[in-house]
């Protein structure tokens, strides 16, 4: 028997042996064999006994793993430094037709976009063709939706000019969400909020036309920056910025209330008074909602500690705890507290001793003081 026809009989035994026992070092060996013939340029008219051992493995490795995932080595270059099991990208390995026919359910870019561990493969895509226009959605808007505040510290010098380079280029990307995420903290300090400086000098921003607001769009904490300022200058108002909107992320007041931003909500009441007591809808599906209510419901505040406080500090600002809820006519907001055996009952039932005004003992009760920056 000649040399390859003895190999290809073991290799012959060493699947029987495997799919009898169900012993590791078969499969681990039958896998060898099979990533060894696949990796290797194939000729169709080869009916050599080693050819036809590579086939019969080949053929048993995918019935046995039927449903398994695709071997890393079978991948092309763009999905195997997509998949985290396949290993960490490297740099330079990523092929131009790849990035162009990639077979990935979503476009290359907002894949890596969207997950701050690929961000080093962001400048080689657009250096060898990737652009964010064949993307369903634009890639930062993936990356918003997905990470509202992602850490920009993190990443490297190369990874954040492609970022940015996404925000400039792609027009598609001025939307609520991702004007949410330039716009908070982790982006402010790594240098990105002034892409949304970029998006006003080049009139992106205009008070009509866009399918949200921008004021309603920023971080609750950009709300008293010259950018701000910038846009109410332009003609754009914070009632204007309480209808509905295209987007995934929550609406700016709702976001400072539920994060207890005072300097935040400070913004919105002086501008809107009457928002204190009424917020409107925003969704055909949705009622118009009271501030006092929503603090008080559990799991609404990002900190229930900031409950009691809260709650005198928005009475101080003129909200009315006996109002009716819109959901439930027939109770106040001060049943609904009794109701739920709220922390924050003393504050907002007047029939109860409240010795201190409303503001000055809303800082009294909050941990450390009141809050005054969002996150």
């Amino acid at each position: 028997m000649h040399l390859l026809q003895r190999v290809a009989a073991a290799l012959a035994l060493a699947v029987v042996a495997g799919l009898v026992s169900g012993c590791s070092a078969p499969a681990a060996l039958l896998m060898f064999a099979y990533e060894r013939s696949a990796s290797t340029e194939k000729d169709p008219t080869c009916i050599s006994a080693g050819c036809a051992a590579a086939a019969v493995i080949q053929h048993v490795y995918d019935k046995v793993n039927e449903g398994a995932p695709t071997p890393c080595v079978k991948l092309n270059s763009v999905a195997r430094a997509l998949t985290e099991r396949c290993g960490a990208y490297q740099p330079g390995t990523l092929l131009a037709k790849d990035i162009a026919a990639s077979g990935l359910p979503l476009c290359p870019l907002s894949l890596a976009a969207r997950e701050p561990r690929l961000w080093p493969m962001l400048p080689e895509l657009l250096a060898k063709g990737a652009q964010p226009e064949t993307c369903e959605q634009p890639p930062l808007a993936t990356l918003a939706q997905a990470l509202p505040c992602p850490d920009f510290g993190a990443a490297s010098a190369e990874s954040l000019q492609a970022l940015r380079w996404l925000a400039e280029a792609d027009t598609r990307a001025v939307q609520h969400d991702v004007l949410r995420m330039l716009s908070c903290t982790a982006a402010r300090s790594a240098g990105l909020a002034k892409v949304l400086d970029s998006w006003l000098a080049l009139d992106l921003l205009p008070t009509r036309g866009l399918t949200f607001s921008p004021l309603g769009a920023l971080h609750p904490g950009y709300l008293h920056s010259p950018f701000a300022l910038a846009l109410e200058a332009r003609g754009h108002r914070a009632g204007d910025a309480l209808t509905a909107y295209v987007g995934a992320l929550p609406a700016g007041f709702d976001l400072a209330l539920r994060s207890a931003d005072r300097q935040a909500l400070d913004w919105w009441f002086d501008r809107v008074p009457a928002l204190v007591n009424r917020v409107p809808a925003t969704r055909a599906d949705q009622l118009p909602w009271l501030p006092l209510a929503r603090v008080i419901t559990p799991g609404y505040l990002a900190d229930a500690e900031q409950q009691t406080w809260l709650a005198a500090y928005l009475i101080g600002r003129g909200a009315d705890p006996w109002r009716r809820l819109p959901h439930e006519p027939a109770q106040s907001v001060v049943a609904y507290a009794r109701q739920l055996n709220s922390a924050a009952l003393p504050v907002l039932d007047s029939l109860l001793p409240w010795p201190a005004a409303p503001l000055e003992r809303a800082a009294s009760l909050a941990p450390g003081g009141a809050r005054t920056a969002t996150p």
